[in-house]
């Protein structure tokens, strides 16, 4: 038997790795429990060994653990450079991003992406075909296997923690997509579907699976099966191409698990409300509890511009049925790329729901922030609730607007209410009357 080398192979060996016991004290978890879960594929660390020999803090995705969120950046053709995206990065990490995917599909990606891992203390993640289409000019036709091989091993050497491959997506199964009313929305796996057609064979990613199983293997590369066939709109959601695919993933998971690599499994795009906990459970039923990535899902199609709280209405919901890491979307989603105000405001939806999704899990520590946050709010105790707000630059420019004087800070009201209008002022005052004289009930 070989020398266990990734983190599911050291935990099925009953070591408990240092990367376990740091990820326990982070969870408030039982470092047995958390080799246990990584053993049974329930829990994944995304910890390439160069990324670790780096900056990298180690962190944990799974059922058992507090709900990730991932914050994606990146460049394309269009626009931004090195210095933007390393902006974006340190605004993700600042507003609370668990790991960072680079999307880079423009000039300069190996300078931009190593950049980002010597920076990160967050997992890095990637789409690996982005960067050899564009090695490949553009022209997805072009690509034979080894080309996406390579791609694989140069960035898993760079240090990249998790990537997405859409190895799922089966020739047979395009035939579902062609009724579609948004087709195939995945840009991996569209283009992935335009090389089967082109040359009229099998996906060459489900094909080598055991050679890039080989790599991720070597430098503990997490899998994120790439979900190529997820519906881009909600009427295509939960169809014969999604569920299709995800057979497949299932099959993936537990061949990519075999070979001693972690794997977990992305899903589902745009979902209504209503058939959300059915697709986690499905998920979960059929990839044998591996974590689930969750993209979005968006519960309604109909607000371009506000994309980042139509989906994390759908995220909340999906954290709370046993997703266990949300990627968040952007007021730019479906519009541009999305740049450091944006990244902002997706990251702020996507931690308010991911932690929603704890307290309902009932998280170890989930509710502590909320707690004192109330008490400081009964207390009139302003800086303090600043202090502890999810924003406190946003909150203490909202209370200042109106209320800016350092006297206001100990003030029993804030500007809606007044001085005599206040619930919980009033509420002071009706408890020191009790307690000045305690209320008699009448006698019925």
């Amino acid at each position: 038997m070989p020398e266990p080398i990734t983190q599911l192979e050291h935990a099925r060996a009953g070591t408990v790795t240092p990367e376990m016991v740091y990820v326990a004290e982070r969870e408030q978890l039982d470092p047995e429990l958390v080799r246990s879960e990584v053993s049974g594929g329930r829990m994944v660390i995304p910890a390439n060994k160069v990324h670790l020999a780096g900056r990298l803090e180690p962190m944990a995705i799974g059922i058992a653990a507090r709900c990730k969120v991932n914050a994606n950046i990146g460049n394309s053709a269009v626009t931004s450079n090195l210095d933007g995206e390393l902006d974006k990065l340190h605004h993700a990490v600042h507003y609370g991003a668990d790991t960072v995917m680079d999307l880079s599909t423009g000039r300069n990606i190996d300078a931009i992406r190593e950049a980002i891992i010597a920076a990160s203390p967050v997992p890095i993640g990637t789409v690996p075909i982005y960067q050899m289409l564009e090695e490949l000019g553009g022209e997805i036709e072009d690509m034979r296997p080894q080309h996406f091989i390579d791609m694989v091993e140069h960035q898993a050497k760079q240090g990249v923690d998790y990537m997405t491959v859409h190895c799922g997506v089966m020739l047979e199964h395009l035939h579902l997509t062609m009724n579609r009313v948004t087709g195939i929305v995945s840009r991996g796996g569209s283009l992935i579907a335009k090389w089967m057609m082109a040359h009229r064979q099998q996906n060459p990613l489900y094909t080598h699976f055991e050679d890039l199983c080989d790599i991720m293997r070597q430098y503990d590369v997490t899998w994120s099966l790439g979900d190529g066939l997820r519906p881009g709109s909600i009427a295509d959601a939960s169809d014969a191409a999604q569920f299709a695919e995800l057979d497949v993933l299932g099959e993936l998971t537990r061949r990519g698990q075999e070979r001693g690599t972690q794997v977990m499994v992305e899903g589902p795009g745009h979902i209504p409300m209503h058939e959300i906990q059915m697709n986690v459970e499905k998920e979960i039923e059929i990839c044998n509890g591996a974590p689930f990535y969750v993209l979005g899902p968006l519960v309604t199609d109909f607000a371009p511009g506000y994309d980042h709280i139509t989906s994390c209405i759908g995220a909340a919901l999906a954290g709370w049925h046993g997703a266990a890491m949300l990627c968040y979307v952007t007021p730019k989603e479906h519009l541009g790329l999305p740049e450091r105000e944006d990244v902002k405001q997706g990251m702020i939806a996507y931690k308010i729901a991911a932690h929603a999704a704890d307290i309902a899990r009932k998280r170890p520590g989930a509710r502590d922030r909320d707690d004192a946050l109330s008490r400081a709010r009964f207390a009139f105790d302003w800086n303090e609730q600043f202090r502890l707000s999810l924003d406190p630059e946003t909150a203490r420019a909202y209370h200042d607007e109106t209320l800016p004087q350092d006297t206001f800070k100990s003030a029993h009201f804030c500007s809606m209410c007044g001085p005599k209008y206040c619930s919980m002022k009033i509420t002071e005052e009706i408890r020191a009357m009790a307690a000045e004289k305690p209320l008699e009930l009448p006698v019925s």
